[in-house]
């Protein structure tokens, strides 16, 4: 089994939907497929792509899968994102500026 980026398994806006899914507890394929307009084997093929990336486990109980979220992966989209904080909150200070500039006028 190919490991998948964690960034490439976080591109797809349904396996972002998954994983805040999970936040809650673990679920199975068709509770989480009621929460999209796909089918069954639609949802577990993202699973499969969360599964390779890491970002979920599944715990067999008896013919169901159940996926649990696994952090752990996202701190390598954090570390990443981190280096864009201070390049935010300058744009952001900018902007707060001009809004309070166009409000003085």
């Amino acid at each position: 089994m190919n490991e998948v980026d964690v960034f490439a398994a976080l591109s797809n806006p349904v396996r972002r939907e998954i994983l805040l899914s999970l936040r809650r507890g673990p679920r199975n394929v068709g509770d989480l497929a009621q929460n999209f307009s796909l089918g069954r084997p639609a949802v577990s093929e993202h699973l499969a792509v969360l599964r390779r990336a890491a970002l979920v486990r599944e715990e067999p109980r008896g013919r169901e899968r159940y996926y649990h979220l696994d952090p752990r992966p996202l701190a390598e989209v954090e570390a990443w994102m981190k280096r864009f904080e201070r390049y935010w909150a300058r744009r952001l200070d900018d902007l707060e500026r001009l809004l309070d500039e166009e409000n003085d006028t």
